[in-house]
């Protein structure tokens, strides 16, 4: 009895608990209103089989009780009991498929006219590519990925000088416009959600994915990877800003082209080329410019500083520490030992390391 009883109330506390605390979505920016409606019919369906369940168990527990002088019937089929079972099951199971699947066909079918957004993971970064003034995406391969084309867009291919680039992890859209998204992964399995827009897929390495969604609401919205990636994982954040269309048409207009980007930099310091690379390589995805705290130790006044190692050793970081460390990295008191060694040109490794150094000045 003493089992009942306890059934009995965690099923009267966990309805409670919904009803009196409820958990609360993120208030909806887009059009996947399906979405809300689909968890809404997951969670009554499975929550009416909850109580029900463990209600059931709590009569039989109460009315087949042991008694004294009482022995319990050997039955081992009942068929008319098997297909009820059957029959309720395959009910809430069509159930809850069903609404899934039918929102879930609409959601990777963009309309046509859909504007096109291609979105690259990569550990622990996200960059972003819309179509230029031909309204159309050049082609890409991981063959053609280097600092100055973290994307891997074919140089040849005419379709995609005037693509615009976003390096960064915040991009912009226009609002009410459909957006068709494109994912690509550049190393391991990530997921690009959006919590407001109700919008996610996961992104598998050498495939492409993609949903389409209409942003109905003015804002900057966070995103996010929804699948464990690696250690820098809770860092892999951006943001979605949806504008009116004129806005949108100014920011678009300040963003570089594939082209432009293969223009090569002016010469000197090597700073512009670090930055890029840094970029590419996914440095900056671990180490900050701004102080703030990351994976690894941040870069703002780097210089000078004196690190101090696991075991127990230190140094002064200068341009031969930074060099030594980019090319055989140790671990650092206080970080996880995840930097890799990091095959990187001569030409290249001094263009970083001037990047690093001026973010000290």
């Amino acid at each position: 009895m003493a089992i009942a009883v306890a059934l009995f109330v965690i099923v009267i506390g966990s309805v409670l608990f919904h009803v009196f605390t409820p958990w609360w979505l993120t208030p909806l920016a887009s059009n996947w209103g399906q979405m809300d409606h689909t968890l809404t019919i997951t969670v009554v369906i499975c929550g009416l089989f909850f109580v029900a369940i463990n209600l059931f168990v709590v009569y039989v527990l109460w009315r087949y009780r042991h008694r004294e002088g009482q022995r319990a019937a050997y039955e081992p089929e009942h068929r008319s009991l098997e297909r009820w079972l059957i029959g309720v099951t395959t009910v809430g199971i069509v159930a809850l498929l069903a609404p899934g699947l039918v929102v879930y066909a609409d959601y990777v079918r963009p309309p046509s006219g859909a504007m096109e957004l291609e979105v690259v993971g990569q550990q622990w970064q996200w960059r972003f590519r819309m179509p230029g003034a031909d309204g159309k995406l050049g082609g890409s391969d991981a063959r053609f990925v280097k600092a100055g084309n973290p994307l891997g867009l074919d140089p040849a291919d005419a379709a995609g000088q005037d693509d615009v680039i976003v390096t960064g992890s915040e991009v912009h859209v226009p609002l009410n416009r459909p957006i068709k998204m494109i994912l690509r992964s550049h190393d391991v399995l990530h997921d690009f959600f959006v919590p407001n827009f109700r919008a996610r897929m996961n992104i598998v390495p050498g495939m492409v994915s993609g949903f389409w969604f209409t942003p109905t609401v003015v804002g900057r919205f966070e995103s996010m990877c929804a699948q464990l990636c690696g250690v820098g994982h809770p860092n892999m954040r951006g943001a979605v800003v949806v504008e009116d269309p004129a806005t949108y048409a100014k920011w678009l207009a300040q963003q570089p082209t594939f082209a432009q980007m293969q223009v090569p930099a002016a010469r000197g310091s090597g700073v512009g080329d670090g930055q890029a690379l840094a970029q590419a390589k996914g440095c900056l995805a671990c180490h900050s410019v701004d102080g703030s705290r990351s994976v690894g130790p941040t870069w703002k006044g780097l210089m000078g500083k004196t690190e101090t190692f696991e075991d127990g050793t230190t140094a002064v970081v200068d341009e031969g520490y930074l060099r030594r460390f980019i090319r055989e990295p140790k671990p650092i008191k206080g970080f996880p030992p995840v930097m890799p060694k990091m095959e990187i040109s001569d030409e290249e490794l001094a263009a970083l390391v001037a990047y690093i150094r001026a973010q000290s000045s």
